[in-house]
């Protein structure tokens, strides 16, 4: 066969995608070997403290490694960790050539995987399908650069911009593939956050509906709420044990109330307030520390308001359904600033646009340029 590197490096990173909400805070990594023409092993990064994809892939082509190419999406490891280094998993296998998607992002991990693989007589090419391996990876390459969780803003609503009616019933807003879309983007993030005014409202549990998934790692639920208004027997509280809840509260939240919910099973941080809020920022600081790589907001208009207007948050996803409500007091999508001036908006990019039935999904993103 006569394929060039984009094919097989394509063929990783699809099989780098299974490991999407498994493999946190380490990166989702596939590799192929490839011999004469032919894969001749396949494998990935199943899950955290596993063995890495190159491991996986030389270990499905046994003896056929000796020789071939790896493509590998991100560059193998140099250094232990949870595991040995891949790079002499690679030199014990024979392979004569492997092919990078990206460099190694992580400015603390000692010693370059692919520049000890070329002093070692092996070659190596590197940036092939950069771009694609870097998007795969936002939350893992901007935890390991800044410290903070990538942000993604989800929201749900009429073609008039609604969230909600003017007494707060949202249910239900978009049809069930949709949501079946939202409960697989909780499987592969980190943590899903509302603001305290969603619970009260809608009393959610925020967990993920498996669905076809054999496997799934529940998000971390996390909470704003200045003063701990959080009613001890919401639902989110009584699965606190279960499925794990963060509570982010200011620092002059009551003491008893802190000591009720965290006798409950939920993690409270008090943190800096703005404006009688928690400090967002601040917040994100302390997630990344957890550590959450990513982190999926739902709402309320306030809440996706404030990290659009505080420029924290990084893409987004906004599902409209074909409904009309037509009311002026009904629930915003958004609250922020009063912007007098065209000129003013937010500018979004790379926007894409899909169907799930009769609702119509807007996915892309409000930071411009990606990690």
């Amino acid at each position: 066969m006569n394929h060039d590197a984009r094919y097989y490096m394509r063929a990783a990173l699809r099989l780098a995608g299974k490991g999407g909400g498994l493999t946190s805070p380490n990166p989702m990594v596939g590799a192929v070997v490839v011999r004469d023409g032919m894969i001749v092993g396949k494998g990935y990064h199943e899950y955290v403290g596993g063995p890495h994809a190159e491991v996986n892939a030389l270990r499905a082509a046994a003896d056929s490694a000796a020789g071939a190419t790896l493509y590998v999406t991100l560059e193998p490891c140099n250094h232990f960790g949870r595991t040995p280094p891949c790079t002499q998993a690679i030199l014990a296998a024979g392979v004569s050539r492997v092919v990078i998607g990206m460099a190694d992002p992580n400015a603390h991990v000692k010693g370059g995987g692919a520049d000890y693989l070329r002093a070692r007589g092996v070659n190596v090419e590197l940036g092939v399908l950069e771009h694609e391996c870097r998007l795969l990876n936002q939350g893992f390459i901007k935890h390991v650069t800044t410290g903070l969780p990538h942000v993604t803003l989800k929201a749900a609503m009429t073609l008039d911009g609604r969230i909600a009616t003017r007494k707060g019933d949202s249910k239900w807003i978009s049809n069930e593939l949709s949501r079946r879309f939202v409960h697989d983007l909780r499987c592969r993030l980190d943590a899903v956050l509302v603001g305290i005014g969603t619970v009260l409202a809608d009393d959610p549990l925020l967990t993920a509906r498996v669905g076809k998934r054999t496997r799934c790692r529940q998000p971390t639920r996390i909470v704003l709420d200045s003063d701990l208004q959080i009613p001890v027997h919401s639902r989110l509280v009584q699965t606190a044990r279960d499925c794990p809840l963060c509570i982010a509260c200011s620092e002059q939240a009551a003491a008893d109330r802190v000591e009720t919910l965290e006798r409950k099973g939920a993690k409270v941080l008090c943190l800096p307030s703005a404006n009688g809020r928690v400090d967002l920022p601040a917040l994100l600081l302390e997630l990344g520390k957890l550590p959450l790589t990513s982190l999926l907001v739902e709402g309320g208009s306030r809440v996706l308001g404030e990290f659009i207007e505080q420029g924290l948050a990084d893409d987004f996803y906004f599902f409209y359904a074909p409904k009309i409500l037509a009311d002026p007091e009904g629930l915003p999508s958004f609250s922020g600033k009063v912007r007098e001036y065209m000129s003013e908006a937010i500018a979004v990019h790379a926007l894409k646009v899909r169907r799930f039935g009769k609702d119509v999904m807007l996915c892309g993103r409000i930071r411009k340029d990606i990690y």
